[in-house]
């Protein structure tokens, strides 16, 4: 393979795996939303949207790690590794780029917490867990303001749905909490 046709195909890996990983967070997020109030399919158990919740996270996860490392290795831009983890120190688009290591960054803890998730205690992972309302939306700033597409149609209806998503997701929880104070008996 030609060293163009490679570096082109890295880049649509660092553009698509950035797309994909932003979806999957999406549907992380909407699902963590379901999750929390205890919403399951009709006919599934409580457990199936707990597990697909997860599911979906580590796949995101494992998506976010390929667009870093790809935005790393390739050589059409340069993005140093401090760069992927250290907001805002970038030269190449430094405040695009920070947001993407902000919220890599909140990704990173979520993920860490997660998997100490036992030892940490319910009420210190459920306070770092809120990480990922911060997380998505720099995520998606990240999206919206990085790289050659940013403007394109196919991107911008891309973060529409994404928004579209959590902020009926955010609604549907708001709306099921109702006032608290019609919950307390009279």
């Amino acid at each position: 393979m030609s060293d163009v046709l490679r570096s082109e195909a890295l880049w649509y890996l660092v553009r698509g795996s950035g797309v994909v990983a932003l979806v999957l967070l999406t549907v992380t997020v909407a699902l963590g939303i379901a999750t929390a109030n205890r919403w399951s399919a009709v006919g599934l158990p409580r457990f199936v949207t707990a597990a697909l919740h997860r599911s979906v996270a580590l796949l995101s996860v494992s998506f976010l790690g390929l667009h870093v490392l790809t935005s790393i290795v390739d050589t059409y831009v340069s993005i140093r590794a401090v760069d992927a983890f250290v907001p805002f120190v970038g030269s190449v688009q430094p405040v695009a780029l920070g947001l993407g290591a902000v919220a890599f960054d909140l990704v990173v803890a979520l993920v860490a917490t997660s998997l100490v998730r036992g030892s940490l205690g319910l009420r210190a992972w459920r306070t770092v867990h809120w990480l990922a309302y911060l997380a998505w939306p720099v995520a998606l700033l990240h999206g919206l303001t990085m790289g050659t597409d940013t403007a394109a149609s196919w991107n911008v209806v891309t973060v529409a749905a994404c928004v579209l998503v959590v902020v009926a997701a955010v609604a549907w929880r708001v709306r099921l909490a109702g006032p608290r104070s019609a919950q307390a008996p009279a």
